[in-house]
C-alpha cells in the first residue's frame, strides 16, 4: 500500500513538474499555448494557463472571476469544435505585466454542415511569475467591443 502511493505521489510530482516546464516563458507564447490546447481540446491545459484570481471576459460587459466559471465559457467555445487561429499583433511589457492584442479566428463547419465564421480583436493581461512563466490575469477576446 505505501509503494502504491509514493508510485502515485511521484508520478504526480513529475506530471507536475514536466507540466510546468510547458508554460509560456514570454506574452506571446501565452496566446500560442492557447492556440495548442485549445486546438487539442484540452481544457485542463487551457485552465493552466490562467493565473489564481484571473478573469475571463466571454462577452463585453461580462466578466467571470472562478475557475469554475472561466471552465464552463472555455468548454462552451470549444463546443463549436473549430479550430481557433490566434494571431498576435502588438505586445506592450512592463517588468512583469503585458498586454497582447491579437486577432483570432474560428471558422468551419457547424454540426449542421453551414459555415460558421467568428473573429475578434483581444486585449489580454499577462503576468510574468517568480518562475518566469507568464499566465492569464485578464483574457479579453473581444477586446474593446461596446456592451450590448
Amino acid at each position: 500500500m505505501l509503494k502504491s502511493f509514493i508510485a502515485a505521489l511521484s508520478f504526480a510530482t513529475a506530471t507536475s513538474i514536466a507540466f510546468a516546464s510547458d508554460l509560456p516563458r514570454t506574452p506571446e507564447e501565452t496566446a500560442k499555448a492557447f492556440e495548442k490546447h485549445f486546438n487539442s481540446a484540452n481544457v485542463d491545459a487551457l485552465l493552466a494557463l490562467y493565473a489564481p484570481g484571473a478573469v475571463f471576459v466571454p462577452a463585453a460587459g461580462v466578466q467571470l472571476n472562478t475557475r469554475e466559471q472561466i471552465k464552463g465559457a472555455l468548454q462552451q467555445f470549444m463546443g463549436a469544435k473549430l479550430p481557433i487561429k490566434v494571431t498576435v499583433r502588438q505586445v506592450y511589457q512592463g517588468q512583469d505585466t503585458a498586454i497582447i492584442v491579437s486577432d483570432w479566428t474560428m471558422e468551419g463547419n457547424g454540426p449542421d454542415g453551414k459555415p460558421i465564421s467568428l473573429a475578434g480583436t483581444g486585449a489580454d493581461v499577462v503576468q510574468k511569475r517568480a518562475d518566469g512563466t507568464w499566465l492569464y490575469t485578464i483574457d479579453n477576446p473581444f477586446g474593446v467591443a461596446r456592451a450590448q
